[in-house]
């Protein structure tokens, strides 16, 4: 076995330590921009003790990120220059099953390893970091559960799946658009289920209970025409402490979810501020606008899949002499990283824009741009978010724009 150190080879390689090195420099320079002092608009709500402690989490999260980056680049490049896909090709078409078949074992024990790898990092996080810092609230018996529920769910829905397009690739003709379709539609189908069937099997979901906030809730969702027909707690608390809320599904399936430890940290006005601004997602059109480009995008991505399908020189490049569908998928994932990358980036930019519209939409409809203020404050402080990022950090990673900005902007509003 020897890698051919071909064009793909340097694309794969360059884009696998260049992306690594440009998430160091965004995460040092992260850590360089914190400032001493909290900004202006949030000393009301953010003391010096406070302040402290979100640095002190930024520190923490962000060396932690660093050595688990190191890690998972260190086995990727150890596996594949000493011969790991070539070893593990050769074991699993050894076993004589057909494609269909062999790819399900292969693609599922690439999946397990790395979580396998990755699961010490998980409960360091979670048992030492967050604990650290007071938001832990997992169980051990809760982890636990959380881990088996994601894997076999995973199975359930992932493997299935995973068999059509192997399938589709080995037997179809215009293999890429048929898994186009395939894949679109059962991400719709997911979408439509899982607030419903899915979600509810690792969080409860109760019916807000009647009351002020939620006369409140349905009176501005009224005045802004928006079907609502029940708002759900979740019980975050079950495993953290921060706080959050969110929009999922569509159709009958809309939901929207409040966890409880937002309810408990924000007044009415600030929660009905919180969920205009989840409605203003959803009358702007953006949940529409994101999965179009979804779509359009997977499509981009099965078209190359299908011109990339069983190239011998990007199985040359990782030392394997014998080409199959399940390796082309995964050889084809690594060379298309710099564009999953970049596409990354642009939707990141795009969801900052739209965060900017709901805040407005929030604003107008509640007509008390200083509820959302405060509820973003309080969302900050208690999450100890970090309140002065660096610009290249926010334009690498963030979805949301950095709170500072947003208040900034409603304070103009």
């Amino acid at each position: 076995m020897s890698l051919d150190l071909n064009i793909y080879f340097w694309i794969i390689l360059i884009a696998q330590v260049g992306f690594y090195k440009l998430d160091l420099l965004s995460t040092l320079l992260n850590l360089k921009a914190l400032s001493p002092n909290p900004p202006q608009e949030l000393t009301d709500q953010v003391d010096a003790d406070e302040y402290q402690r979100s640095q002190d989490y930024t520190r923490e999260r962000s060396s932690f990120g660093i050595i688990l980056d190191s890690f998972s680049l260190a086995i990727l490049i150890a596996f594949w220059w000493f011969g790991g896909f070539y070893w593990l090709g050769g074991l699993i078409s050894g076993l004589g099953h057909g494609p269909v078949v062999s790819g399900l074992i292969g693609i599922s024990v690439l999946i397990v390893a790395n979580h396998l790898l990755s699961l010490p990092f998980d409960i360091y996080s979670t048992f030492v970091i967050e604990e650290r810092f007071g938001f832990n609230r997992t169980t051990v018996s809760t982890f636990i559960t959380d881990q088996v529920k994601g894997l076999v769910l995973g199975a359930l829905i992932g493997l299935p799946l995973l068999a059509l397009l192997l399938y589709l690739f080995e037997n179809l003709d215009h293999a890429w658009l048929w898994g186009w379709l395939s894949v679109t539609a059962f991400s719709l189908l997911l979408t439509y289920i899982a607030p419903t069937w899915l979600m509810p099997l690792f969080n409860k979901f109760t019916p807000l209970e009647d009351g002020d906030l939620k006369q409140a809730i349905h009176a501005m969702a009224e005045n802004c025409d928006f079907p609502l027909q029940e708002v759900f707690v979740i019980d975050g608390s079950k495993r953290s402490s921060k706080s959050n809320a969110f929009f999922t599904g569509f159709g009958k399936n809309k939901r929207i979810a409040l966890f409880d430890t937002l309810i408990e940290n924000q007044t009415t006005d600030e929660l009905v501020a919180v969920l205009a601004h989840e409605i203003g997602h959803f009358k702007k059109k953006h949940i529409v606008q994101r999965l179009l480009v979804s779509i359009v995008t997977t499509g981009v991505l099965f078209f190359f899949i299908g011109l990339f399908m069983k190239n011998v020189q990007l199985f040359a490049a990782f030392g394997v002499t014998e080409t199959s569908t399940w390796l082309s998928l995964i050889f084809f994932s690594m060379l298309y990283q710099p564009v999953s990358r970049l596409l990354d980036i642009a939707g990141s930019m795009w969801s900052r824009r739209h965060e900017f519209e709901a805040d407005a939409f929030a604003a107008n409809v509640t007509q008390q741009p200083s509820a959302l203020i405060s509820a973003l404050k309080k969302l900050s402080r208690d999450n100890l978010s970090n309140l002065t990022p660096h610009p290249f950090h926010v334009f690498l990673n963030y979805s949301h724009p950095p709170v500072v900005e947003r208040i900034r902007a409603l304070d103009g509003a």
